[in-house]
């Protein structure tokens, strides 16, 4: 990994980039994709699917019996490994029901904020050579739990035809019954315009390739809501030297891992911490079963050293990382002035991979610095606020000239005659 010594604030803009892409041809592709799926419906995508993934599909709807049968392929461990994530997740999330809102800002005016449930929600996982079935547990037990009437799961089928057993078995925990083997732009665009068997949902959650991210990206020109703008993901571990050398190596590897766009930034204060830390990168890296991504991912990423605290601290707002972790003397400490991350990890013994899995916090997050402006998911992504208002006469009478001479100085006068009116003015 390259050490970046001490670097003037004015090169920090060009230090937090990302790794840029050209999907001006994505982009083209994936708009063809979506009209002919808008327009073509069930036999589009069976069409796409025997274009990209070379095999003939009659049905894309998993049956309860591939779901029961996926099950018994699935070990005792990891049964068990699901089970109790599932329960850390769905205590966390839980916890952030709220409660309605009402006010009653001055006599006879009352002022009411519900959070009701998105009727229909579609997830995306993807399949692959790693089959996320620990983002359906974060997706599918929010939307469980905000009371979402219908779950939608699309999800591609590996190069045997079949949906991985461990996602079937993770959507069975969930309760998510209603579930398609399909991937790519077309699963998003089924879910966004529907077919003849796909009925359209409201919202799109769930990661993917550039592909899927961009459909997802178009659609929300076209009314359906999307979880967040998505990019690769990212991890930045902020330490001094009270931090585990080999802890922060295996942090940074664990995100390199994830795809050859991702990044990992290390932050400290001594120029030989971060010797010694690019070194165990080396050595960690040789061992890794994808080791070859990790390569490529490692090419974009970097250690920088920083004269202090406050620098290091400085320099996390400025990235703004969809994982920051705290490897320093009291953590806390320095997690109460971040003001712009995903999810921070406090100390360590606090890894990316705890959030990633079991830990019960979320684990989609923003990305590409958009962590200044956007949280991650939360039991609030799945649901939608309406707002009421209840005016007795005496209120309308308290509110009138207020309304009024607001309306007339906006020039909307019959805004104002709609007040006139109900007080015979």
């Amino acid at each position: 990994m390259e050490i970046i010594l001490n670097p003037e604030r004015s090169l920090w803009k060009e230090l937090c980039k990302r790794a840029e892409t050209d999907d001006s041809v994505i982009e083209a592709r994936v708009r063809a994709i979506l009209e002919r799926v808008r327009t073509g419906g069930d036999a589009a995508l069976a069409d796409i699917t025997k274009e990209v993934e070379g095999r003939q599909v009659a049905s894309f709807a998993v049956s309860a019996e591939e779901i029961a049968a996926a099950s018994l392929q699935v070990s005792d461990a990891v049964k068990v490994a699901i089970a109790r994530a599932a329960a850390n997740i769905r205590a966390f999330h839980s916890a952030q029901k709220s409660a309605q809102v009402e006010v009653e800002t001055l006599p006879g005016v009352r002022c009411v904020r519900r959070s009701l449930p998105i009727e229909r929600v579609g997830l995306y996982i993807p399949g692959g050579s790693a089959p996320l079935f620990s983002t359906l547990l974060m997706l599918a037990i929010p939307a469980k739990i905000a009371g979402c009437r219908e779950i939608v799961l699309c999800t591609p089928a590996g190069r045997d035809g079949k949906v991985a057993p461990a996602v079937l078995y993770a959507a069975s925990v969930c309760g998510v019954d209603t579930i398609y083997s399909l991937g790519g732009a077309q699963a998003i665009a089924a879910m966004a315009f529907g077919t003849e068997t796909i009925a359209p949902v409201s919202k799109i959650f769930g990661p993917g390739n550039r592909y899927v991210t961009k459909a997802k990206q178009l659609v929300t020109a076209l009314g359906v809501a999307i979880d967040m703008p998505a990019g690769p993901s990212e991890v930045m571990v902020i330490a001094d030297e009270s931090a585990n050398v080999g802890f922060v190596a295996s942090d940074l590897l664990s995100q390199a891992e994830h795809g050859p766009d991702s990044q990992a930034i290390l932050v400290c204060q001594d120029e030989k911490f971060a010797s010694a830390v690019a070194a165990e990168v080396e050595r960690q890296l040789a061992l890794l079963p994808r080791c070859e991504i990790a390569v490529k991912a490692l090419e974009n990423s970097r250690i920088i050293v920083v004269d202090g605290r406050e620098t290091a601290i400085d320099f996390a707002n400025a990235y703004a990382s969809e994982h920051l972790i705290i490897s320093m003397r009291e953590p806390w400490k320095v997690a109460e002035k971040i003001t712009a991350a995903g999810s921070v990890f406090i100390g360590n013994y606090s890894p990316e991979s705890a959030g990633d899995y079991a830990s019960g916090t979320n684990h989609t997050l923003p990305t590409m610095g958009l962590a200044r402006a956007w949280s991650g998911i939360g039991l609030d992504s799945f649901m939608h606020s309406i707002t009421y208002q209840e005016l007795t006469r005496e209120g309308l009478e308290s509110l009138g000239e207020t309304i009024t001479t607001m309306a007339e100085a906006e020039g909307l006068d019959a805004h104002a005659a709609a007040v006139k009116y109900r007080l015979g003015k």
